[in-house]
């Protein structure tokens, strides 16, 4: 089985003049959940190589398990600095793609021409995409037959509040929990901060870092049916 997992290339936090990227707990867990799982990963990004880190993901309070066992992983250390580019994988030659999220997809993702093809791609070829946290941002320019993705399907991500809690609802491009409801989606969500994850035909979206493992173990269970 193999599994693309698709990273931002995005470091910079709006106008503030701090760093963000993809957020580690949402790599690390569901890495280790597919890697456990016997599947064959491919990485890629973007603008290919390292992608950024969001600092505030590898502070102390931030790590988990599957983020300890990252700093002690050379091999995956070693995979996440050389990520292929976006521009040179295809759907076709993989059975699902995972998003993790962070804030980077907010500005890189959401418009990224191949990004945006690539998830088309998938769904016409009947194959699973799942999203965790702010990654549902890369659904927001995403068309099937000339209507959005998300519309009519129950689909969830950073919340709101979500987004209050972190004081960054004046620095993102947009509020992801918006764009959504305005796409069409049937956004649904959980308590903040808990693991909350929805599916919806091939689509599959978590609500926030906690929801990481879990939306990554609904993508095995679809891929295993």
């Amino acid at each position: 089985m193999n599994i693309l997992m698709v990273l931002t290339s995005h470091d910079k936090l709006g106008d503030t003049g701090k760093k963000t990227g993809f957020w580690l707990e949402e790599f690390a867990a569901p890495y280790y959940a597919f890697l456990d799982a016997g599947v064959n990963i491919t990485l890629a990004s973007p603008a290919g190589g390292q992608p950024p880190l969001d600092p505030s993901s590898d502070t102390e309070d931030a790590q988990t398990k599957d983020t300890k066992r990252f700093k002690d992983d050379k091999e995956a250390q070693e995979r996440l600095a050389n990520t292929k580019k976006l521009a040179d994988v295809k759907a076709e030659d993989f059975d699902a793609v995972f998003y993790p999220g962070g804030h980077g997809p907010l500005w890189d993702l959401a418009v990224d021409k191949n990004s945006i093809e690539l998830i088309e791609s998938f769904v016409e070829q009947d194959k699973p995409v799942a999203f965790v946290c702010h990654a549902p941002a890369a659904l927001k320019n995403v068309k099937i037959d000339g209507e959005y993705l998300v519309k009519g399907k129950k689909v969830t991500g950073f919340t709101n509040t979500e987004e209050e809690g972190v004081q960054l609802t004046d620095v993102v491009p947009f509020l992801l929990e918006d764009v959504l409801k305005a796409n069409g989606g049937d956004y649904q969500k959980g308590a903040d901060w808990e693991s909350y994850v929805v599916e919806d035909g091939l689509l599959i979206t978590g609500q926030n870092p906690a929801s990481s493992e879990e939306a990554a173990k609904r993508l095995l269970a679809k891929l295993n049916a």
